[in-house]
This record gives C-alpha cells, sequence and structure tokens, in this order.
C-alpha cells in the first residue's frame, strides 16, 4: 500500500505539473538554491502584505518565516494569509510549536541552535530543546492544503515524556471555532464563510479559542533516547464545506503518508529547477532565475470563485492585484512555457473563459466575476502568448483550441478600436472614459496621453483620437502568429489572408508613425495628423517586432543608447529622463523602468545586430535595480537613475521578463 501511494503521488504530479522524472544525483537542487528570496517577517496588522513570499500548488493561502529576533515566534511559520478577494494575515502566527515537559514546564528553545531556510517549495527549522532535536517543514502537498512535519528527535540518554502544544494569536474578528468528530480537525471559519482547516495525525486533547488566542495540545508522547518521533499536521483553506469535504480522503493520505509528500515537493520542484536553469550558464543569473520561477509560483492560484482555470495574480503582497490580468497572463505564460506548460496554457484558458460575444477580453477578472472589468482590455499579445506555448510543447490541440479564440480577439480590435476604419487602431474603452482607455494601453498615465480626447464609435465601443504605435505593432505581429497557428491547423485561406495583412499593414506603419525629424517612432493624433512627440518605449515596440527599417532601426536605438534619454543608470525608463515631466517617484509610468518594456528594448537592439549593446545594458539593468541580485523581492518597477525598488513586491510580470531575458539566446 505504501509502495501503491508513493507511486500515486509522484504521478499525479508528473500529469498534472509536467515535471519529468529528476535523476538522484539531481536531488539537492533545492539545497542548492535555498534562501535565494528573503521572506523573514511579521505582519503588522491583518492586511499587511510585505511579510508575503510563499504559496505554492496554486494555494489561496501563504506563509513568511519569522525574523531571527522574533524569538516568541521561533516553532512557528508565519501565517497563514488569507487570499480570497483580497489579502487578510488570519494570525500572525498561527501554530507556534510549544513543547511540555511531564511536570507541565516548557521545553525551552537554545537560540544558539535555531535556524531556518526557505527552500524553493519547501519552509525549514531546526532547533534544540532541551535534549530534544526538533526539524520542522511546510510544504503544499495541494491546491488547497499545506502538510507540516515535525520530527523530534531524543539526542539525550533517557526516555521523555512531551506533550506537543501550539499557541497562536488571531488578528481577524469574529472567528469562529469549530471541532470536529473524533477531534482530529478544528475549523476556524472567517466572517466571509471561508476558513483553515487544522487536521491532526493524532488525537486532540485540547483546543480553546480565547480573546484572539488560539491554543491546542495533544495527548502526551514518549520519546525514546535516541529515537525520533513524526509529528504530522495540515493546515487547509478552504472556501465552502464542498471543498472540505472533496479533500477529506486526500488530507488522511497526507496524514498517513508523509514522507511521500516531501519526496513528491522535492521531485516536482527540483523538475522545476532544471527547467529553469537550462540554458543560463552563470551561477549568479541562475540563482535570480529561480527566485523569478518562486515569484511566479507563490502568485499562482488555482481555479475557485469564478475563476475557472490556474492563474496568476500580479502580486499577492499587494491587495489590488487579487486577481488575473490579460495583459500580465500573455507574459506569465511565455515564460511559463517551458518550465510549466500546463499553468501556461490554463493561464491563457483563464482569461477566454470570459471571452464576450464580440471577441472582447476583459482586462480583468476576479474570484467574483461581478469583479470583472470590462471597461476596457489590454494590448494585444495573446497569440504571441499561444505560439510560444506551442513552440515549447508542440501541443497542436492547445492551438487548435485557442486559435479560433485569439482570432476573434484579433478581429474584434478592428470593428470596436478603429474609429475611421483606416486599419489602424487606437486604444480605447466600452464606457467612454478616458482613464478607462489609458489602462487599456497598459501604460495607464503615460505622458503621451496626457492631452488625449475620447469619441465614440458605437454604444459599447469608444476610443481615442490618437493611434498608437505600440498597439499596431502589436497587432502586426499578432497577424505573423496566428498566420502561424493557421498554416499549422492547416487553414490556408486563414494563412494567407493573415500573411497578406501582415505585410500591408507593416508597410503603413513603419512609413505612418515615423518621424523623420526626430529618428524615433511616434503616436500619430488622428485630428492634427501631427505626431506626439514624446519619446517613450513604445517606439521602439516596432524593432521589437523587427518591422522597422534598418536604417529607422539604427536611429531609434541611438535614441535608446544616449545616456541622457534611455541609457540611465537602469536603463529603459518608460519616459524620456530628458523630459520636463520626467517623474519616476510620482508616476506610474512616467519615468519608472517597467522589465517587460526593458525586455522588449534589449530583445529589439539584439534583432538588429547590436548584440553587444544589449548585453551591456541587460548587465546593467540586472545589477543596477536594488536587490534583484541579491535576495531582496522582485519589484515591480524601479528607480531608472537611483535603482531604487518602487511598488509591489513580488512581481509576476517583472518576474516573467527576467525569466525571458535570461533564458533567451
Amino acid at each position: 500500500m505504501r509502495m501503491f501511494k508513493r507511486t500515486l503521488f509522484v504521478g499525479l504530479a508528473m500529469l498534472l505539473f509536467g515535471c519529468e522524472p529528476v535523476e538522484q544525483a539531481q536531488l539537492s537542487w533545492q539545497e542548492e538554491y535555498k534562501n535565494g528570496l528573503a521572506i523573514e517577517r511579521i505582519p503588522t496588522k491583518s492586511t499587511d502584505l510585505k511579510p508575503f513570499g510563499f504559496s505554492d500548488n496554486g494555494a489561496w493561502h501563504g506563509y513568511s518565516l519569522p525574523p531571527k529576533d522574533s524569538t516568541q515566534y521561533w516553532g512557528g511559520f508565519v501565517g497563514p494569509l488569507t487570499m480570497k478577494l483580497y489579502g487578510k494575515w488570519m494570525s500572525k502566527s498561527l501554530m507556534v510549536l510549544r513543547l511540555k515537559k511531564s511536570d507541565g514546564t516548557l521545553f525551552k528553545i537554545d537560540e544558539n541552535s535555531y535556524s531556518q531556510n526557505y527552500l524553493p517549495g519547501c519552509l525549514q527549522q531546526k532547533f534544540k530543546a532541551g535534549n530534544l532535536l526538533i526539524k520542522q517543514k511546510l510544504v503544499f502537498a495541494d491546491n488547497r492544503t499545506a502538510l507540516i512535519t515535525i520530527d523530534i528527535e531524543n539526542v539525550g540518554k533517557e526516555r521523555m515524556n512531551v506533550t506537543p502544544s501550539w499557541e497562536g494569536d488571531i488578528l481577524l474578528k469574529d472567528v469562529q471555532l469549530k471541532l470536529a468528530d473524533e477531534q482530529q480537525y478544528v475549523a476556524l471559519q472567517l466572517k466571509d464563510g471561508s476558513f483553515v482547516q487544522l487536521n491532526f495525525d493524532a488525537k486532540l486533547k485540547n483546543v480553546e479559542l480565547d480573546k484572539q488566542q488560539f491554543h491546542t495540545e495533544l495527548t502526551s508522547i514518549d520519546v525514546k533516547a535516541g529515537k525520533k518521533v513524526l509529528l504530522t499536521y495540515s493546515q487547509s483553506y478552504f472556501f465552502n464545506s464542498e471543498e472540505a469535504e472533496n479533500k477529506k480522503e486526500a488530507i488522511a493520505g497526507y496524514l498517513r503518508y508523509p514522507n511521500d509528500v516531501l519526496a513528491n515537493n522535492k521531485e516536482r520542484w527540483n523538475g522545476y529547477l532544471q527547467k529553469t536553469i537550462t540554458a543560463i550558464d552563470d551561477s549568479a543569473k541562475q540563482k535570480l532565475a529561480v527566485k523569478a520561477l518562486q515569484t511566479l509560483i507563490s502568485n499562482w492560484r488555482s481555479p475557485a470563485g469564478d475563476l475557472k482555470h490556474n492563474g496568476i495574480f500580479p502580486s499577492a503582497a499587494y491587495h489590488g492585484f487579487y486577481g488575473f490580468w490579460s495583459w500580465d497572463t500573455w507574459k506569465h505564460s511565455v515564460a511559463l512555457a517551458k518550465i510549466h506548460p500546463e499553468l501556461a496554457k490554463d493561464g491563457i484558458r483563464s482569461m477566454f473563459d470570459y471571452q464576450n460575444e464580440a471577441g472582447m477580453v476583459a482586462d480583468c477578472i476576479y474570484f467574483d466575476l461581478k469583479e470583472n472589468n470590462w471597461r476596457d482590455t489590454k494590448a494585444p499579445l495573446a497569440a504571441w502568448s499561444v505560439w510560444k506555448v506551442f513552440e515549447a510543447t508542440s501541443d497542436t490541440a492547445f492551438v487548435q483550441e485557442l486559435y479560433p479564440k485569439v482570432l476573434k480577439y484579433h478581429n474584434w480590435w478592428y470593428i470596436d478600436r478603429d474609429r475611421d476604419k483606416n486599419g489602424i487602431c487606437e486604444y480605447g474603452s466600452t464606457d467612454g472614459t478616458l482613464v478607462a482607455a489609458k489602462w487599456e494601453s497598459g501604460m495607464d498615465n503615460a505622458v503621451r496621453f496626457d492631452d488625449t480626447k475620447i469619441a465614440k464609435i458605437h454604444d459599447t465601443a469608444w476610443s481615442f483620437n490618437q493611434e498608437s504605435v505600440d498597439l499596431n505593432a502589436y497587432l502586426q505581429k499578432e497577424k505573423d502568429y496566428l498566420a502561424k497557428m493557421a498554416r499549422l491547423l492547416n487553414k490556408r485561406a486563414d494563412a494567407i489572408k493573415l500573411e497578406v495583412q501582415s505585410r500591408e499593414l507593416k508597410d503603413k506603419i513603419v512609413k505612418y508613425f515615423w518621424n523623420q525629424e526626430k529618428g524615433y517612432f511616434f503616436d500619430i493624433n488622428m485630428d492634427t495628423k501631427k505626431p506626439i512627440e514624446t519619446f517613450g518605449p513604445e517606439g521602439w515596440t516596432l524593432l521589437w517586432t523587427k518591422a522597422a527599417g534598418k536604417q529607422q532601426a539604427e536611429e531609434v536605438i541611438q535614441v535608446m543608447l544616449n545616456e541622457k534619454h534611455f541609457n540611465t543608470l537602469v536603463p529603459f525608463p518608460t519616459l524620456d529622463a530628458n523630459h520636463v515631466k520626467f517623474n519616476p517617484l510620482r508616476g506610474y509610468w512616467r519615468g519608472p523602468v517597467w522589465l517587460d518594456q526593458a525586455y522588449f528594448g534589449i530583445q529589439a537592439l539584439k534583432q538588429y545586430g547590436y548584440n553587444k549593446e544589449a548585453e551591456a545594458l541587460s548587465h546593467k539593468l540586472l545589477h543596477n535595480s536594488e536587490g534583484l541580485m541579491q535576495k531582496a523581492p522582485i519589484r515591480e518597477n524601479y528607480h531608472p537613475l537611483s535603482g531604487k525598488g518602487l511598488n509591489a513586491n513580488h512581481f509576476s510580470w517583472s518576474a516573467a521578463h527576467l525569466l525571458m531575458l535570461l533564458k533567451e539566446k
């Protein structure tokens, strides 16, 4: 039976997560990349998301580690953080291990013995308490359950009687304690109806919730001299009782065979790590790639509520990012295509789950579909994403599934975002607001939109009086990818039509948006037909798509390489550093370096043979961005002049583009 369980866990992991068998010699890779990301922090209140750092398997709860000076939390993991509609810490540390002697006094932790590690996919703690050596691990067994194993070894010469107990605080109000039959699990129900469930491999002797303090205790155990005892319990976060009932048998298996769960975790994560560091020959860059992977996996959420497929939050460390965004998703999926192809595919599916009859894809979708943002969509990179997944997987069935949806979305742009029907599109909104139209660009408050106006196409379609170079560059490249899909699927007529459209659009936009006097590509005001002469990353998009002519590219590249414009300490700011409105500290897209635009810029240089310059700017980007090559969280963006990390921590599309940058030659 035990061997069957082992085979079942590993087999399921390989089926669900696309992991390949890992050679025995490679099983130390988790240790090799331990502590590459610092996550030691205690939340000050339930809504303090700075401490977030670790989740896995698409679970909707997460943890951090206690700082070394927070001795009162040693023996416990920080959390759990619950992530339904927005993040709330249920506790600073719900289950802090306390071991009692037979006389009722506590074994005291030897502070000099305490150590803890964050391995990719696993949290560890190790310490001595009297003659007891304790090793504690936390891994995620599935998308709802974290398993905690406690290895207690008696290193003394006499038998000991030990009573395991745990102490914790409750940060949330109105938490209700519910005990189960046979006293082997406890449910702590939150105000919104979701609950944290604790399951144990032994009977509970006592459970109390009093004035925001939580206490649990097991019956005592004997630990013989020189012997070990393994305690196991789980922390699950469920949205309803049906979920808990469906997981009942699985949790019982985890508690019965904890070593199988740990072995599965090791095998799965070594599979991820093998794929992550492949083609990266620099150890420091390998560590950065692993940190980027950890960021993406910790932001992975499994199907729940109205979210029908797996997907990735932009960041679980920021309340406003608790959903799946379309632009972000296309990028996450490209980065994960070779590492976790099933998650990459599911992310794309998640956005098309809510495609409307007209073909539009929502800007973002949430656990509660009433929150979905239909005021705008995002810049079109869906076909790029699907094709990159196909290149990594050779999954023709996936292309066949997505092709009609992506094509419909592509055609939607020319119906609802091309007001003058000249074949060149504009950003816009469904509600006639300028702010939603700016969101649609993905560059919310970019200076190029400061004087833009909006006009009606029909009742649910409005667009700028401004045709944007980046939007149309993306659309032209999407035609190329759609044509590739059509040929793969033997849709010859579609392929020919798309290829012709792509050539025609390419010829049109490289002339239409080009400004000979400035040597740069600019947006065009539809009313005046004049360029909006703001130097921004949109100007090198046509180089990333390889549409620009050689002479055009060389002139744009000279602007990119100029230290007064884009070759700053951290290169590729989202606004010319010489512009009067350049303000990285107050302007979300008015100066900060976003790693997606930096990636497009570096790849643009490579497309035209500027490999040496691309390597130099890549080096500056990686080494001058605060904490990027160290253990600090990956940030949403960075200050181009100081390198300071800005805005959200643990940001997924930054991580995604770092993986692309490090792995693509």
